[in-house]
């Protein structure tokens, strides 16, 4: 079963888009560039918070 974490290895800032990327099974580059289109679309302020609630809820990936 598949589970969801943050990215140890593939990380700019906290590894939230690293993270979602292994899980989904895409580049991270493409995840991250969603998450801008996304917070451009819907302003800032709620991309902002989803990242930070993922960030506070989402455990590291340990090897």
């Amino acid at each position: 079963m598949k589970r969801l974490y943050r990215s140890n290895r593939d990380r700019r800032i906290a590894g939230i888009c690293g993270g979602l990327a292994e899980y989904i099974g895409v580049d991270s580059n493409l995840v991250r560039l969603g998450l801008i289109l996304i917070a451009l679309a819907t302003g800032v302020l709620p991309a902002l918070i989803t990242y930070i609630i993922g960030w506070a809820i989402l455990p590291e990936k340990s090897d």
